[in-house]
């Protein structure tokens, strides 16, 4: 006899408590999550709120451990070489996938010695100005770089980062002449547009929610399908006059290759679960991202589209990697 919709959703806590009993035998030491990013950054303050109750779930310790620095190839490449055990995880975000597209010399190859677990989130960026500049929606933001051909610079948390591969494509579509000044982070790429010394940035929402609200940034559009919970008054860029305009920042868990299979999917449980209770929920959405917690496969095909669009972008523009 099936289950109804409303029986299955019923028994959802059941399920979960009946996998983190599961989980518990399996761990007997702590378990690492390497975070390819900087302590303060988007995948920290998820993965900070996830942390106590993945360690209740998985019955160990959850150690979090910042190793920034090279496109995400840092940590990449330590938690590559790790011994496939099942207690150390990567936390990476979306140079996961722009680094193959770019061609860049590379320490692991990704879906092969790193294999997808599960995305924890993603979240649209934010076209975020200057105050002085003086648009209030993206047509006057169009209208007055056009008129400053060439003068505007636009910030990027690195070369060949998700936000320089989508503001590439935004000018190429509108139009625009804009000088690119790639930072080491989103953090440094913030504070000089705070500061005026660039003009405009896709800032990634959940680092740039206070700084908006507050008014030291100006933010005029939206990069995803549909409106950022954040934000439900800011128009995406695609409802602006850019249909299929899209780009997410997002991030994700791997594993080294040969982790064991039960390891893994307790991992997955683990978020997925956590992601599901109300209270982690709110807050991720307050966050002005969107919780997403699929399967290892789900993750996989996620990957395999994100590098075949960067990788086209690449080719068609051609960007080169630092």
């Amino acid at each position: 006899m099936s289950l109804t919709r409303q029986q299955f959703l019923l028994s959802l806590p059941a399920l979960a408590l009946a996998r983190a009993a599961s989980a518990q035998t399996l761990f007997t030491r702590p378990v690492r999550f390497v975070l390819s990013t900087s302590p303060g950054g988007g995948a920290d303050v998820t993965m900070r709120l996830l942390q106590p109750h993945l360690s209740e779930r998985l019955g160990q310790s959850v150690v979090l451990e910042s190793k920034p620095g090279g496109s995400g190839l840092i940590a990449g490449g330590l938690v590559a070489r790790e011994a496939p055990d099942g207690y150390t995880f990567l936390v990476d975000i979306a140079t996961h996938s722009v680094n193959p597209a770019l061609g860049r010399t590379m320490p692991y190859k990704v879906m092969e010695d790193l294999v997808p677990v599960t995305q924890i989130i993603r979240g649209a960026n934010a076209l975020a100005l200057h105050p002085s500049v003086p648009a209030n929606n993206l047509a006057e933001f169009i209208a007055y770089a056009k008129q400053k051909k060439g003068e505007l610079s636009f910030a990027s948390s690195g070369n060949g980062s998700a936000q320089h591969l989508a503001m590439e494509i935004f000018k190429e579509r509108a139009g625009l002449e804009m000088t690119h000044v790639p930072y080491r982070g989103g953090g440094p790429a913030l504070i000089d547009l705070m500061a005026g010394h660039v003009q405009c940035y896709f800032a990634f929402i959940p680092s740039a929610i206070q700084h908006i609200r507050e008014g030291r940034i100006k933010a005029i559009a939206t990069t995803g399908e549909a409106r950022a919970p954040a934000f439900p008054g800011l128009p995406t860029i695609a409802e602006s006059g850019f249909p299929g305009f899209v780009s997410y920042d997002w991030n994700g868990v791997f594993a080294p290759a040969r982790t064991p299979e039960p390891m893994k999917l307790a991992v997955q449980a683990a978020i997925a679960d956590t992601l599901q209770l109300p209270e982690v929920r709110a807050r991720i959405l307050d966050m002005g991202i969107e919780p997403v917690g699929g399967s290892a496969d789900e993750f996989r095909a996620f990957l395999a589209r994100e590098i075949a669009t960067w990788s086209g972008v690449v080719q068609r523009l051609g960007i080169v990697a630092d």
